[in-house]
This record gives structure tokens, C-alpha cells and sequence, in this order.
């Protein structure tokens, strides 16, 4: 009994970590292996390029081959294997198009390795691989045999039938890991392991509860960005190849309808762009890839857009006009202040009637810098008011698209505002229009360089 208490629980435990590094890792080499996707040929500056965007793993090491096993990318930053050909049996098995993990525990860590195939078209142009060096959750393995043999001293001087109670508890924990793991591996990951407790099981089962709030997050955050990116792709691509037929299609087509339809297609192309490079952006932000903040004063950048869209807004017959104060200055960059400030600008002016008017407004509020983007247009509907910040979300779809927007703006400036620690928000003006507000928390000095 004793015996079974001192490797039974250990034996169950460490495959348990085994199993949940798989589940670590494989996730981990799918998102570098989804940032280097759109690659044709693997070299070293496109890979190093793709992997800066790459949200820190914790990882020991991270190699990235071309299709011969030549090594592009190395994180090791003494030793480096780059230019050297990496043949481990992990990266061979990848260029043969398998994914391949290995776990093992000796000397007081894990050591797990992982890789995949980096495709393109079908074809195999490289591969990664990703090795970890794991003692947190060896410690905690060890302490948990520590603590079983320190038990089954107490429990040899005690009868049988405690023995058989305190297996049983420890085995049931042990079998709520192993039941959530398996969940957890088929795709739920909303699933929970629900351990109570102060033990190393029960911070076990803490970690695994942490990996999988993680996953889960990151797996919504796949499903939904994938949905609502095809959507928006297939939308003026569908009209780019409608385009095309009918120009190849149609016998003797003058050279005017042939001018139209070139130019739609440059249009829809140009709209492909922008949706290219708002999400782009947005990948940017969700993987905390920042400029370097300083100290710049709003005013002069709110100038410039507004010279720029002056002759927008005039040709719209809109009225744009502005009231700032000096010395309004914000913690951030040049070019987020001018991306939050064009797109709300662009955004009011593009949905204002002729005739209408919008009114910008740079102030000082309560230790915050506060900038509104107000217009006397038809407004926002109240029930659309909580999503209008969400990813490709419109309030009136085929008038959005015909006005050329992406659904993405609104997006890019509340992400970008709230990682300087500021807030935003949208509302109906009671005198008809809806007005944008923004608030960063002021900072002494700044430039507009």
C-alpha cells in the first residue's frame, strides 16, 4: 500500500504534466507556425521579421529551419545555431510533414520538445521547433513526493482502512486533472479542473486551470478574427472576380466599360489594402508591439489631420472646425496619436450629410487630456452603442462599405488608447449626431515630433 501510495500518484502526476505540455507546447509552435504562414520562402530577415510579433512564450529556445534543416532563427542568445544545420529528430520528422513532441523528466526539470511543418501552398519550406526547461513544475512534482513519502511514515503506524481513505481522496484529485486534461485536449477548453485544496495538486491543477483560461482566449480570439476576416475579404474579392469575368466574358467591349470596370477593381483592391493593414495593426496591438512612448502634445497633430481633412470635408460640404487649448500633452507616439485622431475624424466627417458639421475639441480635464469628435449627423442607435468599438462591427453594414470603411477603425482606436491608459467612448448628442470622446492621462513636457 505504501508503495502504491509513493508512485502511483507520482506516475499519474507526471504524465498528467506530460500531457499538459503537449497541450502547452503544440500551441505554442502552431501560433509561430500561423505568424510565418504567409510566407513563400523562409529566410533570415522575413523570419525574424514574423517571430518580433510573436507574444512571449517562456520558452528556452525557439529554432526556425528552412526546408533542407538549416537554421534561420535561433533565440539562444550565446551558441547560436543559425547558418548550422539542426537535424534533431524533433525537426526532421517536421520537414517530413509530422508534428512530433518528446517529454521527459530527469534531473529535477521537464524537458519537452516540440515542432512542426511550416507550409505554404501545400508545401513544406521549413520548420519549427521549441524546446523547454521546466523546474517550476518539477519542484512542485518533487514536493509532492516529498510530502507522500513524509505521509506514508504517518500512515504506516495507522490501520488499514485510513490508508485506504487518504488513496482514495489523492487518487480522486489526481482523476479530476486526468478527466480535465482529456477535455481539455479534445477542445473544450472551457472546461475546469475543479481541485480544492492547498496542496501541489491542487497548484497543479491552479496551473492547468491558467493554461486553459489561456487557450480558451486565445482560441476565441482565433475563431472570431478568422470569421470576421474572411467576411471582409470575400466581400470585395467576390466583386473583383465578378469584374474580371465580365471583362474577359464579353465579346467586344468598348474601351470606356472596360476603364469602369478597371477602375472598380482598383477600388476594391485599394479597400483590400486598408482591411490588409487595419489587421495588421490590430495583430500588432493584440501582441503589445508598441511604439516607444514619450512625452508628445496633442495640438500640432490634431493640426495636421485637420489640414488634411479640411479638403475632404469641404468638398463633402461639411463644416470642420476645431477648438484646442496648448499644452495638452500625452504619454504615446506621434503616429498613434495621428492614427486615433484620423480615424475619428474620418469617421464623423465620412457619415455627416452635406451640410452638416463637426466639431473637434482638445481640453484640459481633471488631470486628463480630453479630446471630442462631435458631428450633427443621424447618430448612433442606442442598442449599437455597447459594440460599436468591436472588430468589423457596423452599425449599418452596406452604408459603411459604400463609404468605404473597413470596420476596423473604431477597433484600432480603442485598443490603441487603452494600452496608453486612457479611455473611450461614444454617445448620442441630445441636439441630434454622436460625439467621441477620448481621455489620456495627462503628462508634463511633450513635442509633436
Amino acid at each position: 500500500m505504501l508503495i502504491l501510495l509513493n508512485t502511483y500518484p507520482l506516475l499519474v502526476s507526471e504524465n498528467m504534466v506530460f500531457r499538459s505540455k503537449e497541450t502547452t507546447m503544440q500551441s505554442s509552435v502552431s501560433v509561430m507556425v500561423y505568424s510565418l504562414s504567409g510566407l513563400d520562402k523562409l529566410n533570415e530577415e522575413n523570419v525574424a521579421a514574423a517571430m518580433a510579433v510573436v507574444e512571449e512564450t517562456g520558452l528556452s529556445r525557439i529554432l526556425v529551419t528552412d526546408s533542407t534543416g538549416k537554421v534561420l532563427y535561433d533565440t539562444r542568445e550565446t551558441g547560436g545555431a543559425v547558418g548550422q544545420y539542426a537535424l534533431y529528430t524533433e525537426i526532421v520528422q517536421a520537414l517530413m510533414g509530422n508534428d512530433a513532441f518528446s517529454c521527459i523528466f530527469k534531473n529535477g526539470a521537464f524537458r519537452s520538445r516540440a515542432s512542426s511543418p511550416v507550409l505554404y501552398q501545400n508545401q513544406i519550406i521549413g520548420a519549427v521547433y521549441a524546446y523547454e526547461y521546466d523546474t517550476e513544475q518539477a519542484a512542485l512534482l518533487e514536493g509532492l513526493q516529498e510530502n507522500l513519502l513524509k505521509l506514508s511514515a504517518v500512515i504506516g503506524v495507522m490501520v488499514l482502512g485510513l490508508s485506504l481513505v487518504l488513496s482514495k481522496a489523492l487518487t480522486k484529485k489526481i482523476g479530476l486533472l486526468l478527466t480535465a486534461i482529456r477535455k481539455v485536449r479534445e477542445g473544450a477548453y472551457s472546461h475546469r479542473a475543479e481541485i480544492k485544496g492547498r496542496d501541489e495538486i491542487a497548484q497543479i491543477g491552479e496551473e492547468f486551470n491558467s493554461l486553459t483560461d489561456r487557450l480558451q482566449t486565445t482560441e476565441n480570439a482565433r475563431r472570431r478574427f478568422v470569421s470576421d476576416a474572411s467576411h471582409e475579404l470575400k466581400t470585395p474579392l467576390a466583386a473583383i472576380r465578378l469584374l474580371t469575368d465580365s471583362i474577359l466574358q464579353t465579346d467586344d467591349i468598348d474601351p470606356e466599360t472596360t476603364r469602369e470596370f478597371v477602375s472598380d477593381i482598383g477600388q476594391e483592391a485599394e479597400r483590400l489594402s486598408r482591411i490588409t493593414e487595419d489587421l495588421l495593426r490590430l495583430t500588432r496591438l493584440d501582441n503589445s508591439v508598441l511604439d516607444t512612448a514619450a512625452a508628445v502634445d496633442v495640438l500640432p497633430v490634431l493640426e495636421q489631420v485637420l489640414r488634411m481633412m479640411g479638403l475632404v470635408a469641404q468638398e463633402k460640404g461639411v463644416d470642420l472646425t476645431y477648438d484646442a487649448a496648448e499644452g495638452c500633452a500625452v504619454l504615446s507616439s506621434k503616429d498613434e496619436l495621428h492614427q486615433v485622431v484620423y480615424n475619428l475624424v474620418d469617421n464623423a466627417v465620412k457619415y455627416t450629410p452635406a451640410g452638416g458639421a463637426v466639431q473637434v475639441s482638445l481640453r484640459m480635464e481633471g488631470g486628463h487630456v480630453v479630446l471630442s469628435v462631435a458631428d450633427n449627423g443621424n447618430g448612433i442607435p442606442e442598442a449599437d452603442i455597447p459594440r460599436i468599438f468591436e472588430r468589423f462591427y457596423r452599425v449599418d453594414k452596406a452604408r459603411s462599405r459604400a463609404a468605404g470603411g473597413t470596420g476596423l477603425g473604431l477597433s484600432i482606436v480603442s485598443d490603441t488608447v487603452k494600452r496608453r491608459g486612457g479611455t473611450v467612448e461614444a454617445a448620442n448628442r441630445p441636439e441630434g449626431g454622436a460625439v467621441f470622446t477620448v481621455r489620456w492621462p495627462a503628462v508634463k513636457g511633450g513635442d509633436a515630433g
